[in-house]
């Protein structure tokens, strides 16, 4: 295909949570009509799983004081408010410098946040409790940030340089992950490189990234700032500039028409009448930093609005939810014992009717709690809820807690 503007528009159409919700919701529809190659769809079997996600509700949230879906809840893991602890020490003197600190830590932290497997552990020095999965990663990107590992500042510890990210060496970031032969964690050298790309990235973007500063991840805190209007920041706004602006770091992807499409996969029934037929766009990770950022934007004095235009993340919680509430099933049931590409048809799909049900499940579950779409919006079921329930029944259905599909990764998707 040629590099004309009409290809370069399509693409960046695909940089867009409509996108994703489109894409996604078009493979729904394949799936009903029993047109896609690995799994079928049970509809009335939705609002058992919708019980499932209520009852995880009720359990963890019974005021229904659910926050939104964010790394800011894993940092706060085993009850102690880490971030809350930090600001007293920290060497701010207006909040905009908070602000680039809490992007800085979101978005490294959201980075590093693809699956651990089910054997790494990260024991925290400071308390000697034990986390693994999300949490850990969590707790032990926090310890790297205090510690100043991604700083080039000695007096100020708490930010993340791009000098530091592209000098970062896997065993940097092995030993401050606790990672090595007796604690494997998936994926290390990609997440390294993930930093690394991060951080050559934003030094090549200061118009963006080092408008107050010198460059840093945090800058994209200015650029959103800048452009808000009336003081409001759109949630799929935040979601663009972070697909846009760091679209190079991610490795070996599909490009168009000059444009790296970041979680985006091929499915031959995502059809469209331009350059992007037969693509099929995620962005979950990028779309996890978008809700983590929310909170530093509204810290800052900042309003963000139209939240539910995000998505659903597309990851094997949410999806595992839908495979053991008995929502999606295998076509082939010998399929759940193989290990499966990230690109992968079956793993496409996957996603892809995650994203669609979860659009599906949410106003099941606003109408059994009886509550509102802008009292309890996406961002909330999803943290209260369809991720903590995946999570729970596959910790019924199998001793160690793995998803139901094994999806081989290298560290940078899920």
């Amino acid at each position: 295909m040629t590099d004309q503007p009409s290809d370069r528009e399509a693409a960046r159409r695909l940089l867009s949570a409509a996108a994703v919700r489109e894409r996604c919701h078009a493979l729904f529809e394949h799936a009903l009509a029993g047109r896609l190659d690995h799994f079928t769809v049970a509809p009335d079997r939705l609002d058992r799983a919708a019980d499932e996600v209520v009852a995880t509700i009720r359990a963890s949230y019974p005021e229904l004081d659910i926050p939104f879906h964010a790394r800011w809840r894993h940092f706060s893991a085993g009850g102690l408010d880490r971030w809350a602890s930090v600001v007293p020490m920290a060497p701010w003197t207006e909040v905009a410098e908070m602000a680039r600190a809490a992007f800085d830590l979101a978005i490294v932290s959201v980075l590093l946040d693809a699956g651990a497997g089910p054997d790494w552990r990260y024991e925290e020095g400071r308390t000697g409790e034990v986390f693994a999965r999300s949490e850990g990663l969590a707790v032990a990107s926090f310890e790297m940030f205090i510690s100043g590992a991604f700083s080039m500042r000695p007096d100020d510890p708490f930010r993340v340089d791009a000098e530091a990210l592209i000098a970062l060496s896997p065993e940097e970031l092995a030993s401050g992950l606790q990672a090595g032969p007796g604690n494997p964690l998936v994926g290390v050298e990609g997440r390294a490189a993930l930093l690394n790309r991060l951080g050559r990235t934003i030094a090549d973007d200061p118009d963006i990234f080092a408008r107050e500063d010198s460059a840093r991840p945090g800058g994209l805190f200015d650029a959103l700032a800048d452009e808000a209007q009336d003081g409001v920041v759109a949630a799929p706004r935040i979601l663009e500039a972070v697909l846009f602006h760091l679209g190079p770091i991610w490795p070996g992807r599909i490009a168009l028409a000059g444009l790296d499409l970041g979680d985006t996969w091929r499915h031959p029934l995502a059809r469209a009448a331009d350059a992007t037929d037969g693509l099929v766009p995620f962005h979950k990770l990028s779309q996890w930093l978008s809700y983590s950022l929310i909170e530093p934007l509204e810290w800052a004095g900042l309003a963000v609005g139209e939240v539910g235009g995000l998505t659903g993340l597309p990851e094997y919680r949410n999806g595992g939810l839908f495979l053991d509430a008995g929502v999606l099933a295998l076509k082939h049931p010998a399929e759940a014992g193989a290990a499966h590409e990230v690109g992968s048809r079956l793993v496409v799909e996957w996603r892809a009717l995650t994203v669609a049900l979860l659009d599906r499940v949410a106003p099941l579950v606003r109408e059994k709690l009886g509550v509102s779409e802008e009292d309890l919006p996406l961002a909330k079921v999803l943290e209260g809820g369809t991720w903590a329930a995946g999570r729970r029944l596959a910790r019924e259905r199998r001793p160690d807690g793995a998803p139901p599909l094994k999806v081989i990764s290298d560290g940078t998707v899920f």
